[in-house]
């Protein structure tokens, strides 16, 4: 395990004009919001942050940013990391195995567990774009 990758959390990025910021999904189809920390021409302010709602199409790109790797030998998703470990969700098909490897069900075929940083592997980021 590498450990110059450092494990980030799960979400959407796009390239809006010269910018590269955070962002999610509608509120409608063709809709993508955008957050920045600071104040940008054209964003409204929100709760201590800027937001701004714009067309798929005004987008250069979307994609979404997960960390995944593997468990015992099993793939999994990076959800946090915190003193205890990584907070990591299994991504196989098999809740039998997921449950043979510590996880607990969290939802009907969901599982996760915290397990100690140096017992995960293949730790990567992966870049989806968003058609």
């Amino acid at each position: 395990m590498s450990e110059e990758i450092t494990p980030v959390a799960s979400g959407f990025v796009a390239r809006f004009g010269e910018l590269t910021l955070p962002a999610a999904l509608g509120p409608e189809n063709d809709q993508v919001v955008l957050f920045s920390e600071e104040e940008l021409d054209g964003f409204e302010a929100v709760s201590g942050y800027w937001r701004r709602t714009v067309r798929r199409a005004q987008l250069e790109w979307l994609v979404l940013i997960r960390t995944v790797a593997a468990f015992g030998g099993e793939p999994c998703i990076v959800l946090d990391e915190d003193e205890d470990g990584l907070h990591i969700a299994y991504t196989g098909h098999s809740g039998m195995k997921a449950e043979a490897l510590g996880y607990w069900m969290v939802d009907h075929g969901a599982y996760e567990v915290v397990v100690p940083r140096e017992e995960v592997f293949s730790i990567r980021v992966e870049r989806i774009p968003v058609p």
